[in-house]
């Protein structure tokens, strides 16, 4: 089986493939100092309590917008499971789509495999919204080729700096508010608000200027940890993919072993 790593700023997700079926999937919070010893003695416990061993892992590939993570993680492959990871967008691994950009070279690994995955899913013109450390939404043509697109701050990442600049707020919780008011009568509850609701129209507002200028009928996939808690408030997408970049390595390390 294949273990598929996606290294993010905020956390690193381990997956365990089989063809194209993703038989389970485990994350801890990226810091590029753990080393490879240390994923080890993590992941080897997990993979026992899912009933798998270390000699079911024949190949790895790792996407990562973390370079310094990526030796250890290396290490980890090969050590541990005596394989040689792939490194999405490098050597065997490069990119199979075209990147139409001005500076392809600085594509995030993630923004790439999501964009690879969402066209070998859904045909035509395709926004893709991921929420991680932060909000990207990548624009996909119908040829398959990664057009550009959009980068905001997280909500996670805005709410930590509105806390952070604000002596007198309060730490919450991102959560559907529970109800559509937009009138908070709390300090906890406008701060909720101000967060959510503000994230919405955010979006909404985006991908209503990105369809304009496309010009053409657009697909909105979202894919990332919050994207299920937008979902429930708003009709902006048309599917919601959470294993999208796990997909996306999934197909790139099918492409390098079938060439």
């Amino acid at each position: 089986m294949l273990l598929a790593i996606d290294a993010g700023n905020t956390n690193v997700v381990f997956a365990l493939v089989d063809g194209r079926e993703i038989k389970t999937r485990w994350r801890i919070a990226t810091d590029p100092r753990r080393t490879g010893d240390e994923y080890a003695v993590w992941l080897h416990q997990l993979l026992e309590l899912e009933g798998y061993s270390k000699a079911d892992v024949t190949a790895a590939i790792i996407g990562t917008v973390v370079p310094r993570a990526t030796h250890n993680l290396e290490v980890l492959a090969s050590k541990y499971f005596g394989v040689e990871a792939l490194i999405a967008g490098e050597g065997k691994a490069a990119w199979p789509i075209p990147l139409d950009v001005d500076e392809p070279q600085n594509v995030g690994a993630d923004r790439a495999l999501n964009a690879m995955a969402a066209h070998a899913k859904f045909p035509g013109d395709l926004i893709v919204i991921d929420f991680g450390t932060a909000t990207t939404f990548d624009i996909v043509d119908y040829n398959g080729a990664y057009k550009g697109g959009i980068i905001a701050p997280g909500i996670n990442l805005s709410l930590d700096a509105l806390v952070n600049a604000a002596a007198k707020l309060p730490r919450i919780a991102i959560e559907v508010p529970e109800n559509t008011s937009v009138i908070g009568r709390t300090t906890a509850s406008q701060m909720l608000t101000g967060v959510y609701w503000g994230y919405v129209a955010m979006m909404e507002g985006l991908v209503a200027r990105l369809k304009e200028e496309i010009g053409r009928p657009v697909k909105v996939i979202a894919t990332g940890g919050l994207a299920a808690l937008f979902d429930k408030q708003t009709d902006l997408f048309d599917t919601v993919e959470p294993d999208l970049t796990i997909r996306g390595l999934s197909l790139l390390h099918e492409k390098v072993a079938s060439a």
